[in-house]
């Protein structure tokens, strides 16, 4: 930014600054008289969270908890990881939110940066670093896992329809590449794990409604039985949205029953269901067209009914016994099927425009973890392998009027991945920490044309990789942790980007895998046993990056850009400023460029990728008192960057403010809680999802303006 760019948003970060703390003071006398007429006050947040059904109540933090991660694929404290790490916990998922994106939760985490625009056809664009940025849908370049089950198909994509964040009780984000541990598609890994069922039965009920025609009621129930660990929970959820052509209902439903089969060993089965009939897309738009009419719909998308429709199933296991005192196995396997029925703003003449498929995954693993001493020495050993397999029966008519026509292509895709691992912790001493690991990963991309009207293009690629890390951590004191490592990270293209920009069926032979290798060091820790703080230096060098582009028909096709570089910093710190009233933030920096890149259109090398703001900026101020009184008032600032390979066109930097408050009142053996939420309360107007490199300049997807949302929550033990 120029100086005078830099100039405005101190200023206008200086007023928001005094507006959050006077809404934080403002709250605080209110729930002063609140605890006058409550005598009874709310029970502490107990220790382990599965002895809860629902959300503790909000309670003021005088000191600071130990972290344990499961990210790195074991039970680790977090000042123990070499490596960054960010943890969300129930409160910033749950209470008094909305519960229908991952935004809500994950803007606080430094180096994350997440696009929606309320197109939920397109699912939300998640990168981390800069990882992730060229998902034309889904989310590409990210590992996603919930509750230890890989939520990433073999190709390396993910999607997030099927995540409940109504019954998340954390996320965790490891903020770099990880392809030691998780393989293909790990530039970072998202870690969701869904909550217990507690000690007691219980019965929760979760209706919300607000602006655009939202409507999401939630029902959530479980307990203990004997030595099963049972919650259920199932929501059904209607948006007609901000713009025209972007309507969405599904219905979604989550299980997880943990069997205690001895003090040793355990059985989780996960399920999960989803079906969304309709979710609509209203397309890119020029500057032109947003000036005339932010709300409305590309009018290609409107005419040939662009959207998607799909059912999504999935069921797991994980098993986990400790055979022998340090000694521990997991097993995982699940299988799933996923049926889409898309429709494209292309018109026959530019190609098949209706995507019909049929999807059958199965996959799994297994890991051993062994931790023992050695010579006085500490040491953790894990060993395992994880395997995916996936068929796709695809097809692809001409989109006529938004009905079905001519079919155009049929091809069966299969994708079959091994990853064998090895990863090693060796403590020369108690705070002195080596750790190392290798992973090979070997992915089989086959297909079979069974469209042979322009030929026949069966054929198959078998990408592989090697990808090493190493790390060491030292904490001189054990309130702080200094950290350095070396990590890697591959992508292979997914079966929808090895398609070939002459619209014929097959694998593209001239696109190949992405490769990246990252340096990190770090600082995390706390300051008098208050504050939690955690600062990354990282640089990336990325070759043969992955980048997206817009054909003649309208269709996204994929192409790999010579050599990339990123740099950059993240840092964030949490404060209770009271016993009531804490204080966060977290700010990233990150320089992105192409240093080798040409392509038809021309040479870039030196341009800024595009889809990546170099500074981006969160702050929250949470209040919460023993009474049951809760407020929260955040910000965010996300950087203008750019939309294309040329550095033509930008998206223009915004500035949002959120607001969200509610009350919890203890009823016998029930609970009531009333929330509200005030979103882009500034009322800024700005695009918060860019179709990189569209063509005719049809980049921007608007965002909704000022918007609100409220509900009731009503809980009852038995």
């Amino acid at each position: 930014m120029s100086a005078s760019e830099w100039g405005g948003f101190l200023v206008r970060w200086s007023n928001v600054a005094v507006f959050l703390l006077s809404c934080g003071l403002l709250f605080h006398p209110l729930t002063l008289q609140a605890q006058t007429t409550q005598a009874q006050s709310q029970p502490p947040q107990p220790a382990d969270p599965s002895e809860s059904p629902t959300r503790p109540p909000p309670t003021g933090v005088t000191t600071l908890e130990p972290v344990v991660v499961t990210a790195t694929r074991t039970e680790t404290p977090l000042a123990n990881v070499p490596a960054a790490v960010s943890v969300v916990d129930q409160s910033d998922i749950q209470l008094g939110q909305p519960t229908i994106a991952l935004d809500e939760s994950l803007n606080r985490v430094p180096g994350v940066f997440i696009q929606n625009a309320f197109n939920f056809s397109q699912d939300q664009r998640i990168s981390i670093r800069g990882f992730g940025t060229r998902a034309a849908f889904g989310v590409r370049e990210i590992k996603l896992v919930v509750d230890g089950i890989l939520e990433t198909s073999p190709d390396g994509q993910s999607e997030t329809d099927n995540i409940d964040l109504g019954s998340a009780q954390r996320i965790e984000v490891l903020r770099g590449p990880a392809s030691s541990l998780y393989g293909n598609a790990s530039g970072g890994v998202i870690s969701v794990t869904t909550e217990d069922g507690g000690t007691r039965p219980f019965l929760e009920t979760r209706i919300t409604g607000g602006y655009y025609g939202l409507v999401k009621p939630q029902i959530k129930m479980g307990g203990q039985f004997g030595k099963l660990n049972v919650l259920f929970n199932t929501s059904y959820f209607y948006l007609d949205g901000y713009r025209d052509n972007t309507r969405h209902r599904n219905v979604l439903f989550t299980g997880k029953l943990r069997y205690t089969i001895n003090p040793q060993s355990s059985l989780t089965t996960l399920m999960s269901f989803t079906d969304a009939p309709f979710a609509g897309d209203a397309g890119g738009l020029t500057r032109a067209q947003i000036k005339q009419d932010r709300r409305q719909a590309r009018d290609l998308n409107v005419l040939l009914d662009a959207g998607e429709r799909i059912t999504h199933g999935r069921l797991g296991f994980v098993y986990r016994n400790e055979f022998l005192p340090g000694h521990e196995i997991t097993i995982t396997q699940y299988s799933l099927f996923r049926q889409l029925d898309g429709k494209l703003p292309i018109r026959p003449a530019g190609g098949g425009g209706v995507v019909v498929f049929d999807r059958f995954g199965i996959g799994g693993g297994v890991k051993y973890t062994y931790d023992t001493t050695f010579g006085g020495f500490r040491n953790r050993f894990m060993a395992g392998v994880d395997t995916q397999y996936q068929i796709d029966n695809r097809r692809r008519f001409n989109n006529d009027d938004g009905k079905s026509g001519n079919l155009r292509f049929h091809q069966d895709e299969e994708v079959t991945s091994v990853g064998p691992f090895i990863h090693n912790e060796f403590y020369l001493r108690e705070n002195l920490i080596l750790s190392a690991g290798l992973r090979y990963d070997n992915i089989r991309f086959a297909v079979d044309d069974r469209f042979r009207g322009d030929g026949d293009q069966s054929g198959s690629q078998t990408p592989d990789q090697l990808s090493p890390m190493g790390g060491i951590l030292y904490r001189p004191i054990p309130s702080l942790s200094l950290y350095a490592n070396v990590s890697t990270a591959f992508q292979v293209p997914t079966t929808t980007e090895f398609a070939s920009p002459d619209e014929r069926g097959g694998l593209n032979p001239d696109l190949g895998p992405q490769k990246a290798i990252n340096y990190e060091v770090g600082v995390r820790g706390t300051l008098m046993e208050r504050m939690r703080y955690d600062v990354a230096f990282f640089w990336i060098n990325i070759d043969d990056e992955l980048i997206q582009f817009e054909g003649e028909s309208g269709r996204i096709f994929f192409r790999n850009a010579g050599r990339s570089q990123r740099r950059g910093i993240e840092s964030s710190f949490t404060l209770p400023l009271t016993p009531e009233l804490s204080w966060t933030a977290s700010y990233t920096y990150l320089d992105a460029q192409f240093d080798r890149y040409r392509t038809p259109a021309g040479r870039f090398d030196g341009n800024d990728e595009p889809g990546i703001p170099p500074h981006q900026l969160f702050t929250e101020l949470f209040y919460a008192h023993r009474s049951g009184f809760y407020s929260s008032a955040n910000l965010l600032y996300v950087d203008r960057f750019f939309a294309d390979d040329s550095n033509l066109n930008r998206n223009d930097s915004y500035t949002v403010l959120n607001l969200r408050m509610g009350y919890e009142w203890e009823l016998g053996n029930g609970r009531i809680s009333p929330f509200i939420g005030l979103n882009n309360m500034n009322n800024e107007h700005y695009n918060g999802l860019v179709r990189l490199n569209a063509a005719a300049s049809r980049f921007y997807e608007p965002s909704p303006s000022f918007n609100m949302y409220g509900g009731v929550v009503m809980s009852y033990e038995f």
